[in-house]
């Protein structure tokens, strides 16, 4: 492995952005898996002709070294920059890379790392992304599921008893605190990018469809290893940023439409989740579309088994299925404790939604009928999405959910012990349990039953059931699980019985937001002065390192703290996607 000096990463800085020179991308300090697939861009500014610049990679014409050729583009998309183009290129022979780019007396320097693996460990890599998940929703979940006892638990998470643990830190090449798109990215391609990307690095073009692409894990191992399974599996919406991030390029996380083509393009083997409108045709009632393209019927022609429902999930596994397309609600798939529990949200429109452990157990099915082996990326979408919402019960009880899946994949993985199993969240959010609520303390104000310290007694949930789910949430002494940034909102310290919190409503200019007064209105409600700007309407993410778990072949390499792109290198490097393929 290169190593990079503090000195050295610092002069580099000075001499591509002090002198107000190109961009070159990758950026530096790229580490890239020999013969995975990249678009190497340099960007000029002042829009020179092509004879005024000069392109290097170690000293060579960078066409020769990269395999493919080169286009100059003059004023590219009419602005006021050229750009050097090699699109798909590939580096072979594992080693480090300078680019170096000139125009006249400014040059940009860029140093890569081009890694190879030794030969495959892993037959297979289960990928868990808990979105969002932070310390407090592990621990609340262990609470919960497992109970405590004079401060010890009384049994672990499925996520917790791994070998082997690191942090992951998740900051991105624009800001400090990322989003999913570009935080599952990393994980998938290896390489950094910024807020809203998937698949690409962050340039200067305006179509968001034409930024340079890296080949993210799902086309590699299609693509490599005599052609592997590839799985999806979400209880969001499929097209939402962790599920696009396995086949997706671009500038712009919400171009669903066209995330569904490129779904369609790398064709994973099993698909699952939310999001059926953006896959209808535009005549269809309900579609989001703005074409005429079905592609339902286009997964069915390629052999895809569609299903909507659990039943028809199940049948299908049954029936040996090797390609399923999953779509199970028009939005998002319901959360545990609305989906087991309350029966809120929309399971009224959709009352046979699989769970996540029912989504994962038939995609371990389908794909282990390949004998090339498989990827499987397993996301708990709406850890995250309850968080925003700062609604601690329905984010708590969907990371339980979460480590029941996980709990089917170790059972999967202790038949041949061929499998590395990940567990990971793709940012944090601000969020601690600081006691407990208890309705029996005297007191007129929610901050009367806050116990804290020796007061925080132990919450009183019932005994969880055979999933792991106390089946009463609003009991008397509940765990105070409090979010660090959150907008104007009333707290009420309570669970939220008639469905997801929704802490703001638009304020009267139509650009801000201010507190829902519905909740204002409960006993003991707290109204809070947010601490975030006016126009955010919900809680939002931080820049806390994770906590990753893992344990099988490979999983050895996690260890002290790593940034988000070693994540892939894991993967990759347990399935020998970069040896002399």
């Amino acid at each position: 492995m290169k190593t990079w000096t503090a000195l050295g990463v610092c002069l580099l800085g000075l001499v591509a952005t002090g002198a107000q020179a190109q961009t070159i991308y990758p950026l530096t300090r790229a580490e890239i898996l020999a013969g995975s697939k990249f678009d190497f861009k340099v960007e000029f500014p002042g829009a020179p002709a092509q004879g005024a610049v000069k392109i290097t990679i170690n000293g060579q014409d960078p066409a020769s070294v990269l395999g493919q050729s080169a286009k100059f583009v003059e004023k590219e998309d009419g602005g006021d920059h050229s750009a050097y183009w090699i699109r798909g290129a590939q580096i072979a022979k594992p080693g480090a890379y300078t680019v170096e780019a000139s125009l006249g007396d400014k040059k940009a320097t860029v140093q890569w790392e081009v890694f190879g693996t030794p030969e495959r460990k892993a037959k297979n890599v289960v990928l868990f992304i808990g979105d969002g998940l932070s310390v407090a929703h592990r621990t609340a979940a262990r609470m919960l599921s497992k109970g405590i006892t004079e401060g010890r638990y009384n049994g672990e998470l499925a996520m917790d008893d791994m070998p082997h643990m690191a942090l992951v830190s998740t900051s991105g090449t624009d800001a400090i605190v990322t989003d999913s798109a570009n935080a599952m990215s990393a994980y998938t391609t290896g390489h950094k990018s910024c807020v809203n990307a998937l698949g690409v690095y962050c340039a200067k073009n305006k179509s968001t469809l034409d930024h340079p692409k890296v080949e993210t894990i799902g086309e590699l191992a299609k693509r490599r290893n005599g052609g592997m399974a590839v799985g999806v599996v979400t209880n969001s919406e499929i097209e939402d940023a962790t599920p696009a991030g396995m086949v997706a390029h671009t500038r712009r996380r919400a171009d669903y439409n066209d995330i569904v083509k490129m779904f369609h393009d790398v064709k994973p083997d099993v698909i699952m989740g939310g999001g059926s409108p953006n896959f209808l045709a535009k005549s269809t009632p309900g579609s989001k579309r703005t074409d005429d393209e079905d592609y339902i019927k286009k997964f069915e022609a390629d052999g895809y088994k569609f299903v909507s429902t659990k039943q028809e999930m199940q049948a299908a596994a049954q029936a040996g299925s090797s390609k399923v397309l999953g779509l199970f609600n028009t939005s998002n798939i319901d959360g545990a404790l609305d989906l087991k529990i309350l029966k809120k949200g929309t399971v009224s429109k959709f009352p046979d939604q699989p769970d996540l452990v029912e989504q994962t157990k038939v995609a371990l099915d389908v794909l282990s009928k390949n004998q090339n082996g498989f990827v499987l990326m397993v996301e708990s979408a709406r850890i995250d999405k309850y968080s925003h919402s700062l609604d601690s019960e329905r984010a708590i009880y969907d990371t339980i959910m979460l480590d029941n899946a996980i709990k089917v994949a170790k059972d999967f993985a202790a038949k041949k012990e061929d499998t590395l199993i990940i567990v990971v969240g793709d940012h944090a959010h601000g969020v601690s349990i600081v006691g407990t609520y208890d309705d029996e303390t005297p007191g007129n104000q929610l901050r009367d039953k806050l116990g804290i310290y020796a007061d925080s007694k132990f919450p009183n949930y019932p005994a969880p059931n055979a999933e792991g789910y106390p089946e009463k949430v609003d009991v008397s002494r509940r765990l105070a699980m409090l979010f660090t940034a959150y907008p104007d909102y009333c707290e009420t310290g309570r669970p939220y019985m008639n469905g997801e919190n929704v802490p703001t409503v638009k304020a009267a200019d139509g650009k801000t937001y201010v507190a829902n007064e519905e909740y204002c209105k409960e006993p003991l409600a707290a109204r809070r002065t947010g601490n975030l700007p006016l126009e955010s309407n919900s809680g939002v993410h931080t820049a806390d390192d994770l906590v990753l778990t893992a344990m099988g072949p490979g999983s050895e390499q996690f260890k002290a703290r790593m940034e988000n792109t070693r994540v892939f290198r894991v993967m990759a490097t347990a399935l020998g996607l970069g040896a002399g393929q």
